[in-house]
């Protein structure tokens, strides 16, 4: 798949993206922006990242994506995914459904009348991390952080998705909060009441935050999602384009649980670091000083053919938590399709659980909650 061969294919030293035949200018954003719409917030704004269980407002997508980025062959079935996930989710709150001028018929009978599509430009489908991340506080205001997205450490080109924050906040009618910092929504893992899990891999980053330190890092982030504790996960660097997503890796279901993704896979280069989050998280507590008890998604040890290849997303801790829902891929592996079921049933006894094939996603080495952004109803 294209998009998860960037990194074989950048020109490091000449600031361009290797694109097939081609060159592709890529555009750094990591200073703060300006806009209409922005509003410099207090330090002590009391802003703070709900837990993504907490009632949605709505969920952001973009539907489709780019042939130069995924391959002409592919792009129906990635429609089809996308429109798949969308309709389901429509089933228990709104979505609004970015989609390019071009594509909206085509968006609209394969969406259908649920679904509200909104015209924009943009590059790729992964709203997680091209769209704001919203934070509210106790008053009931809500606003939106512009996390500068550059293409995870200008790996592909997104002169259209850095504008994608924006857009959305505008849409949302809320106001945009700037940060230096460079990140993605894929990156962070919150429980709503001042526990977050990051990957260093990702954030700690020369590809995007050249001279921060981990302090640096925290230090802001605490600031703009109104966080006490960071848990640290090592994640990895270079392995697939994001350098290590936590939405990967590990998931607050509740209070003091987390659900951490394990590769069963000796031969995978995921297979130990996943040993290493589980570690960590079982030895960790959270913002209220109580132990965190940790759950296990084991990844599938077969998938359907045709998929076969390193790129492919194979785990289930990448599902999307809705209204009186949860939504999660299966991979044609029956039995462990089915443990995971049954322990999201068991982690989140209120919600039914959906799960989809989205292989044509997961062939870009994303799945269901990189593809989708929670707004908060306040």
């Amino acid at each position: 798949m294209k998009r998860r061969f960037f990194l074989q294919l950048i020109a490091t030293n000449s600031g361009f993206l290797v694109l097939g035949e081609s060159l592709v200018g890529c555009t750094t954003v990591n200073s703060q922006v300006s806009n209409n719409m922005a509003s410099s917030m207090p330090t002590n704004s009391s802003f703070f990242m709900p837990d993504e269980a907490d009632p949605h407002l709505c969920t952001w997508m973009a539907f489709s994506a780019s042939a130069d980025i995924w391959g002409g062959e592919y792009v129906t079935d990635v429609q089809n995914n996308l429109a798949k996930i969308a309709r389901t989710i429509a089933n228990y709150e709104p979505v609004k459904m970015l989609v390019r001028q071009e594509d909206y018929d085509i968006a609209l009978a394969k969406c259908g009348s649920k679904v509200e599509l909104i015209i924009a430009s943009f590059d790729d489908l992964w709203m997680r991390d091209t769209g704001p991340v919203f934070v509210v506080n106790e008053e009931g205001d809500k606003a939106g952080i512009d996390f500068n997205f550059n293409g995870w450490g200008n790996k592909q080109y997104h002169d259209r998705d850095a504008e994608v924050a924006q857009f959305v906040a505008q849409k949302s009618g809320v106001p945009l909060i700037n940060t230096k910092l460079v990140f993605e929504g894929g990156g962070v893992e919150v429980d709503g009441r001042g526990t977050a899990i990051v990957t260093e891999s990702c954030i700690i980053n020369d590809n995007r935050n050249p001279g921060w330190t981990k302090a640096d890092c925290e230090e802001e982030l605490k600031v703009l999602l109104g966080l006490r504790k960071i848990i640290w996960l090592p994640g990895l660097k270079g392995a697939d384009i994001t350098d290590g997503h936590t939405d990967f890796y590990a998931r607050f279901t509740s209070p003091r649980v987390v659900v951490a993704g394990y590769d069963p896979d000796p031969q995978s280069v995921d297979h130990e670091v996943t040993k290493k989050n589980i570690e960590i998280l079982r030895s960790q507590t959270d913002a209220n000083g109580n132990q965190l008890e940790v759950a296990i998604l084991e990844g599938p040890t077969k998938i359907r053919s045709g998929y076969d290849w390193d790129d492919f997303a194979a785990g289930y801790i990448n599902f999307y938590v809705i209204n009186g829902a949860v939504i999660a891929p299966e991979f044609g592996d029956r039995k462990a399709d089915h443990q995971a079921k049954e322990t999201l049933a068991r982690l989140f006894p209120d919600r039914d659980i959906i799960q989809l094939n989205i292989d044509e996603i997961a062939a870009g080495g994303g799945g269901i909650h990189c593809t989708t952004q929670q707004e908060p109803l306040i």
